[in-house]
């Protein structure tokens, strides 16, 4: 079996072999959220594909340590806060725990840290420190600036300097000091009311690009492999992070492979919280369970866009079913050696697949194929068996045995159960939450509930 992988490079614009920095050792990192509100569908999209793609890697034998930053400190954080009457603190850390939480309803393991900026304001201070003195940065009223105009090669991962509709503009840094329009802050000096940290930059607290790269250069230093995000982050995010680090260090290219998952639509317009045109992971949870969301956004490919709906949902619970239908009729006692050539043969060409840049939708494809061949035979066996718990390291949307619940756990589904039919929705999600405390996930269907361990 062909075990090269190939990624589409967004930096080179082509897809590429994948060929880590040192050996199969590989450093990923991801974007993560700012917590100040309830995470949507759409971040669940990105986290479940990098999530799989991380997975993936392993599987294949790589030793992946991946990084996720959580962005604890922001205007949209502060703004939120004052809104609600609550410190910053208070409120980042209610939603960091709101995050984490969903990221284990949707089976999102693979994460091997997540670091918040807070705990990294020394390096931030740091990293802003070396710019200025490499004379990349300017201070002015406000703040500490990257001179944009001083890196050559700004743009170079998006192709263009210029904004564009569905770039990630929320935080475009309004200073008619700044000596160019798209310099951006990398410290913001104290303002009254608001929290700062005192430092030998002054008092203040850090911009957004910043928090990212010094994160990763303390864990992998100035280079590493991976970098993911939605394609939104493109420009300007990522392309100030490219800026900021390869300026501060003189290395270049910061990051070797460049991931960008696609947009998740609702009516053509990417879902957002500034759009209103979202849905929370939560909701969704109610009313469809983990598998079925996995399974939906793993059989698109991760950088394609996907328009959604209820219907999709319906649709892709529909076709976990017929796959879930066959897993449980396995007989895993069954040894069938003509049925191990067959296993081989599907395997080779779902992870060609696979290996073709993630193409999930493809290697679905394939397996679906095989499920209609391996019915018209009979009872599948062992090695039917044996590859599908194989697959589901990644995939992780199929159910195999069952295992004892405890009665305690069960109980509290009981009254989370009841609490649905009085449609008392916030008591229901306390015994959602209560349900995670004791390591398991449940799952609403027609008719009841499933609980699934973590």
């Amino acid at each position: 079996m062909d075990k090269k992988i190939f990624l589409s490079n967004t930096l080179t614009k082509k897809t590429e072999e994948f060929v880590p920095i040192n050996g199969n050792k590989v450093n990923f990192f991801v974007c993560g959220p700012t917590v100040y509100d309830y995470p949507h569908l759409g971040h669940a999209k990105a986290y479940i594909q990098f999530d799989f793609i991380v997975r993936y890697l392993r599987n294949r034998g790589y030793d992946v340590t991946y990084l996720v930053n959580i962005t604890d400190i922001d205007d949209k954080i502060i703004s939120r806060s004052l809104e609600k009457g609550v410190s910053w603190e208070k409120l980042a850390m209610e939603f960091e725990a709101v995050f984490l939480e969903d990221m284990a309803s949707l089976h999102v393991t693979s994460v091997s840290k997540y670091a918040r900026a807070t705990d990294y304001i020394d390096q931030i201070v740091n990293q802003v420190q070396v710019l200025l003195d490499k004379g990349f940065a300017y201070q002015i009223a406000d703040g500490i600036y990257f001179e944009v105009s001083k890196f050559s090669e700004y743009g170079k991962l998006s192709g263009r300097t210029e904004l564009q509709e569905e770039d990630a503009v929320s935080r475009v840094d309004e200073n008619k000091e700044k000596r160019g329009w798209n310099d951006f802050c990398l410290w913001k000096i104290s303002k009254e009311g608001e929290p700062f940290w005192e430092t030998k930059l002054g008092k203040g607290r850090p911009g957004w690009h910043i928090e990212d790269t010094a994160i990763t250069e303390t864990f992998f230093g100035p280079q590493y492999d991976v970098h993911g995000g939605a394609v939104d982050l493109i420009f300007p995010h990522h392309e100030a992070e490219i800026s900021q680090m390869e300026a501060a260090s003189g290395l270049k290219p910061l990051v070797r492979y460049w991931l960008h998952v696609g947009f998740l639509n609702i009516d053509t317009k990417k879902m957002s919280k500034s759009r209103g045109n979202f849905k929370t992971i939560r909701e969704v949870l109610k009313e469809f369970d983990y598998k079925v969301i996995r399974f939906l956004f793993l059989s698109s490919h991760y950088r394609s866009p996907m328009d959604f709906s209820v219907t999709t949902l319906d649709q892709a619970k529909s076709a976990l079913r017929r796959m879930q239908d066959f897993v449980d009729k396995i007989n895993k006692n069954l040894d069938n050696l003509d049925e191990k050539k067959a296993v081989l043969e599907m395997k080779e060409k779902m992870f060609l697949a696979l290996n073709n840049d993630l193409d999930t939708p493809t290697a679905l494809a394939i397996l679906f194929e095989f499920i209609r061949s391996q019915n018209s035979l009979g009872v599948s066996g062992k090695y039917v068996y044996e590859f599908f718990n194989e697959i589901n390291q990644f995939f992780d949307f199929f159910e195999f045995e069952k295992k004892d619940i405890p009665q305690k756990v069960l109980e509290i589904a009981e009254k989370r159960q009841q609490a649905r039919k009085n449609k008392d929705w916030s008591e229901s999600d306390k015994f959602r939450e209560d349900i995670l405390k004791e390591g398991y996930v449940v799952e609403d269907e027609a008719g009841g509930f499933k609980l699934r361990k973590l």
